[in-house]
């Protein structure tokens, strides 16, 4: 890259990013807490990331909001908060680095026309790399895939929580998508070049994002990227047996609650579990409890 973030590197970086699409609920509270306790059990830096890429999505004021709510949670991110939106320049330049060196191409096919024609497998349609020879010129306002052929092995890693991890991105995706064709970065090349930038050695985040990490990895090995290690926390779920999330209508979290979520969070986690554990620290501010989840070193 051409620049890197002013963060000391010889230590443990962890970093919980949020997409400012409505308010925090308790199953992002989890993620932040249980990316907040590695990165402090290491005696390491926790970095807060807005992954504001669309604008299409995000809901007004929700950015300000996040870092209001992780404040009155007791969680202090370390350093300046880093958006997205403002880093544009290091994404085009990673984009720049991967079409001299013919890894990637234009694509015009369409979603409606690939759902007709394409296989589906176990992560959605694999792309039949139909454009993959066609030479669109890079001038047309489509999408930009990465060619899964240039490394065509299967990609394996150990996960921190779900154990080893192996995907073959050519038989089982296909070539993926980095910009879209209305001209925004897509989350994988975003994300891979904001975490070498920040210099992250763990990404901790939910379990719904672990089927994104090969592809992750495999940009990482063409840009020539360190990858960091994983771990892929558990999701909290409705009763409905629902992942927690603004589509299925996750109650936003209570600052004046923010204790009793921290301990609810905590003990989803399995951290906090034992009932004289409650007495001793259920009555603390959001900071003492982490303190002392910090301090017992159960994450």
């Amino acid at each position: 890259m051409t620049t890197r973030s002013t963060i000391n590197t010889n230590h443990y970086i962890g970093r919980f990013a949020p997409s400012p699409t409505g308010e925090l609920h308790m199953g992002s509270l989890v993620a932040a807490v249980g990316s907040y306790l590695r990165a402090k059990n290491h005696q390491g830096q926790w970095l807060v990331r807005m992954e504001d890429l669309d604008p299409l999505r995000e809901v007004k004021g929700a950015a300000d909001s996040i870092l209001r709510t992780l404040e009155a949670h007791g969680l202090h991110w370390d350093g300046e908060v880093v958006y997205q939106s403002q880093r544009e320049s290091l994404y085009t330049h990673a984009l720049q680095q991967l079409k001299n060196a013919g890894q990637v191409y234009v694509c015009t096919c369409t979603r409606k026309a690939l759902m007709r024609s394409a296989k589906r497998g176990h992560y959605g349609i694999i792309y039949p790399a139909t454009c993959r020879k066609a030479q669109h010129s890079f001038e047309l306002p489509k999408a930009i895939r990465v060619r899964t052929d240039i490394h065509n092995e299967t990609i394996c890693f150990h996960d921190a929580y779900k154990g080893k991890q192996c995907q073959n991105l050519e038989k089982e995706l296909g070539d993926f998508i980095i910009k879209r064709s209305d001209g925004y970065f897509a989350y994988q090349l975003a994300v891979v070049v904001d975490d070498e930038d920040q210099g992250i050695t763990e990404v901790v985040r939910g379990e719904d994002l672990l089927d994104n990490t090969a592809r992750q990895i495999y940009l990482q090995k063409l840009l020539g990227f360190k990858q960091p290690d994983y771990c892929h926390l558990p999701m909290v779920n409705n009763e409905q047996g629902q992942k927690l999330s603004k589509q299925t209508h996750a109650p936003a979290l209570s600052n004046s609650q923010a204790s009793a979520n921290i301990i609810q969070a905590l003990r989803f986690l399995g951290v906090y579990n034992q009932p004289i554990e409650e007495v001793a620290v259920e009555n603390e501010a959001p900071e003492k409890i982490l303190q002392w989840a910090v301090e017992n070193n159960r994450l």
